[in-house]
């Protein structure tokens, strides 16, 4: 297994400096400290509530937005290192999905002028013909018809605008797919048909994902490993089945209990946390997490966690992580 990405210590800091209107807002930690690997040809899911981070970590790694500090190895580059012009040249490596089919495609364009697009900029196509011919590819690849390629977006459903957004997403064979929460926008019985054509293509091409959600559930049949974050941070990351089978944060706890279980045998009481989400703008001491947590000591408030290994690749930032894991509490049906 070789790393395609590599995050280390990771930040963003937002600010309104230029803002010059009305009081001055505190600086808001979006992403913090945040460090994890992407396996070739794998799938990470970075899961948690809105406003945690989950987009913008998203958008740090494609170099759409510049971090505070920290690194984003890909394929052997520093890309916080590099110009804005090499930084375009290695777009062709790194493609998104956006969370919005309706808003992400442009209204003006056919279906056509929207999937070629990235592959005539980096020169991929030579000729109407030849686009033509590789849209034509893509859409049977996404299960639409070649038919569709001179539509316009305002024609199709979302889960139709989402298979065209993949589509142009993999026309130029990336190595690294960032999905940003691509099915939050669709109708449930739409959703399980586009995670299955998101899992199919990654067979087919081999390239690496990160797939952003705020649903565990979601994520539970197309992620190899999963992160959880929370207030900026990850509290907890590992393969799928032990984060599923054996949370060992608190947090992670609440969310997989709110989750539903293919197995009703392995149904968990459903955990519900106390208070409201700090502001960004003011996160706790100690462990973000202490003022809802159903388990937190003194030690909590005090002294931030680090995120430490419990057991084959499992990480959990908590105190009493390691010693002491999260048991569910199971209840039948």
């Amino acid at each position: 297994m070789s790393v395609l990405v590599d995050v280390r210590h990771l930040g963003k800091t937002f600010g309104d400096a230029a803002i010059r209107l009305g009081p001055r807002r505190p600086p808001v930690r979006a992403v913090d400290d945040v460090s994890f690997q992407i396996i070739r040809g794998e799938t990470l899911a970075v899961v948690g509530e809105s406003g945690c981070g989950k987009s913008t970590l998203g958008r740090l790694l494609l170099q759409l937005i510049e971090p505070t500090e920290g690194q984003v190895i890909f394929e052997g580059q520093d890309l916080t290192t590099l110009s804005k012009s090499d930084i375009r040249r290695m777009r062709q490596r790194m493609q998104m999905v956006f969370q919005d089919p309706f808003g992400s495609l442009s209204p003006r364009r056919t279906v056509a002028q929207i999937i070629a697009e990235p592959m005539e900029t980096f020169g991929l196509i030579k000729s109407r013909a030849e686009r033509r011919e590789r849209v034509a590819e893509l859409l049977h690849l996404v299960g639409l018809p070649a038919a569709y390629m001179d539509r316009k977006p305002r024609q199709f459903s979302g889960g139709q605008r989402q298979r065209i957004g993949i589509a142009r997403a993999i026309s130029v064979d990336p190595a690294f797919v960032v999905a940003d929460e691509p099915v939050s926008a669709l109708d449930v019985s739409i959703q399980a048909q586009i995670i299955n054509l998101m899992q199919d293509l990654q067979e087919q091409k081999g390239f690496s994902f990160l797939f952003i959600a705020h649903d565990l559930a979601v994520v539970r049949h197309i992620a190899d490993h999963v992160a959880v974050m929370y207030l900026g941070r990850i509290v907890e990351i590992g393969p799928k089945a032990r984060v599923y089978e054996a949370p060992h944060h608190p947090y992670t706890e609440a969310l997989l209990s709110a989750a539903p279980h293919p197995d009703p045998e392995k149904r968990t009481e459903r955990i519900i946390l106390t208070g409201d989400v700090p502001s960004p703008t003011k996160v706790p001491s100690g462990c973000a997490f202490h003022q809802r947590c159903p388990i937190a000591q003194d030690i909590c408030a005090r002294e931030r966690p680090s995120l430490v290994e419990t057991e084959g690749g499992h990480r959990a930032a908590c105190h009493f992580a390691a010693p002491f894991p999260i048991s569910s509490r199971r209840i039948k049906a």
